[in-house]
Parts: structure tokens; sequence; C-alpha cells
């Protein structure tokens, strides 16, 4: 036995892998990507000239972006949409950085088309954009997800992102194969996208709401009640242990949806991690211990000081600040 291998997270990790729990906001992403894609495939199909959009989608970081959109392009690209030439539709994903600009963006983007260029190559950046028009044209490439897309706008001059964000409006324009764009991102980017008016034209904004748990109108709980109880059981029985009694009330969930700092995507990572102890334990039983001891694992903070055993978890931790008390700077 690998000392480095625990048997029962492997596993259980293995297991999940092609897994994704279908949040609300699942369809509402769908149906607006579908709207833009469909307007996309009808001009080409036209066969004219034209330009296509943009769907940007923001939330803050342990929002669940990340996979959530991942998860969309997979399944689009699975259904194989036969473009009016015969070939199936695709969309690349690439993840932006701080490091460089435009033109190193454009090697990236070729990266993730399967058309590498070297960092020391001396194409120009006029001509490593054109090759990726080019590829994405004789691939059946429709469009491109950049991911982390404030990365590249952040702490730049307001000429270098206007720079930027003109090009990028130019991807949904070009004269050869317009290339429809999925921008994501904390909701910073959103502010950056709007300095470009006829970029802004062409987007659909989806934003990404926090986990709400403020009782309904009629005083009944929050829907979203529901849906932390639904995980918690789906992941418990994923690792073929029972979630205690415990698990199953409004305050634990209120914890738990607290020390994810109201997210989903952090949700869903405590959840999975603390099923995966109690399948490394062996009890048959996934208990609030087992979060407890993920909080202090990830934080280092004491066992008494964490959302699901402090009586002052409400104010103790906040949603501004994930992962920390409010007295830690």
């Amino acid at each position: 036995m690998n000392p480095f291998v625990i048997p029962e997270i492997a596993a259980l990790k293995t297991r999940l892998s092609d897994r994704h729990y279908p949040l609300r906001r699942a369809s509402e992403l769908q149906t607006a990507f579908a709207r833009i894609f469909s307007r996309h495939f009808g001009s080409l199909r036209g066969g004219r000239r034209f330009e296509t959009e943009c769907l940007l989608v923001t939330g803050p970081s342990g929002s669940g972006k990340t996979t959530e959109i991942a998860d969309l392009l997979r399944r689009f690209n699975d259904s194989a949409v036969e473009l009016p030439d015969g070939r199936p539709a695709r969309i690349v994903e690439c993840v932006l950085d701080a490091k460089g600009g435009w033109k190193d963006l454009g090697r990236k983007t070729l990266h993730a088309m399967g058309y590498p260029v070297a960092a020391g190559s001396r194409l120009t950046q006029t001509a490593i954009w054109e090759r990726v028009v080019t590829q994405a044209r004789l691939q059946g490439i429709v469009g491109i997800h950049y991911d982390e897309a404030q990365h590249i706008l952040r702490g730049r001059s307001d000429a270098e992102r206007l720079t930027i964000l003109d090009a990028f409006k130019t991807l949904t324009k070009s004269h050869d194969w317009p290339l429809m764009l999925v921008l994501s991102g904390v909701p910073e980017l959103a502010g950056y996208v709007k300095e470009e008016p006829q970029l802004h034209r062409l987007v659909t904004h989806i934003r990404f709401a926090d986990i709400d748990l403020a009782p309904e109108a009629d005083g009944s709980l929050a829907p979203d009640y529901a849906t932390i109880h639904e995980i918690v059981g789906s992941y418990a029985m994923s690792a073929g242990v029972e979630a205690g009694e415990a698990l199953r009330t409004q305050h634990f969930y209120h914890s738990l949806a607290t020390a994810a700092a109201f997210r989903w995507g952090n949700l869903i990572k405590l959840t999975f991690d603390a099923t995966a102890l109690a399948a490394e334990a062996g009890t048959g039983a996934l208990d609030p211990d087992h979060f407890i001891e993920v909080w202090v694992e990830k934080t280092g903070m004491n066992a008494a000081a964490t959302p699901f055993t402090h009586e002052g978890y409400e104010t103790l931790f906040r949603k501004d600040k994930p992962f920390q008390a409010a007295f830690e700077t």
C-alpha cells in the first residue's frame, strides 16, 4: 500500500470526477448560452458576414463558476452540433493570468486549440491572432472560454485595458470566422467590460448569486435549505455513509453555508472533504465532527472557534472573508 494514497478518498474522488450537482443556475446559464449559440448558428447557415456575441459570467471566488461553465461546455462539445459544412462545433477553454499581454494570450489560445507556438517564436501579435482565427475555422471551433478574465485586465492602464477589450471585440467581428466569447471571473470583470461600449453591447451577463437563506415572504424556509440538504445527502450516499441526524437541521445547514461564505462552490468542496474523511474513518456515518475537522485543517483555527461550534458564528464569519474570522486581517 502506497503511504501517499488514502484509498477511500481516492475512490470517492474517482466516483465523483464526472459528477456535477445540478443547481438551478445551470438552467439559466444553459438557456443564455443556447440563445447566443443559436443566433450564431443561424448566421453561419445564412452565409453572410456577421458579428457574434459574448456571454459574461461573474461571481465571487468560490461560487463555482469554473465548474458550472466547464460542465456546460463539456455537454455542448459532446453534443457535436453539426455546422453547415458538416463538422462538429466545439468551444475551447483558456485560463488567464496577469502575465504577458495580448500576444501571450494568443499563444495560450492556440495551445488550447492544439496548435502550440513556441514562446521564442518571431511571429508578430497580428500573425498569432490570424492563426487563432484560421485554426478556429479549420477545426470548427465556434467560441473560446476565457476563465479568470479579470487577470489580464487588472492593474493595467486605461489605454492597455481598452486595447485588450477592443481585441476581444474584434474576435466577435472577424470577417473570416467570428468567435463567440465566454468571459468568466469575479464581479470586477463586469466593470472592465463596460469600459468598451461596443463589446458591452454584445454581452449577455449572468451573475452567480450567493446562497440565500433568508425566509420567504410567507415565513417559510428558503429553498436553498432544501438544496443544501440534497447536496449533503447525495455526497454521503456516494461515499457509502449515512448523513447523521445532527446534520439534518436548519442550524447545521446555516452553519455550513456560513463556513462556505455563502458560495455554492465552497459549500460543495467542504461537503466533499468532510464526506471523504467519514469514508476514511470507516464508521459509516457523516457527522458535524467531520466538517469541523475539515475547517480546522484548512484554516488552522481552534476547533472551538468554527462556524459549527462558535455561538456567535453568524457575526464572527462574514461573507466577504471566506475561511477567516472577522478579526483576522
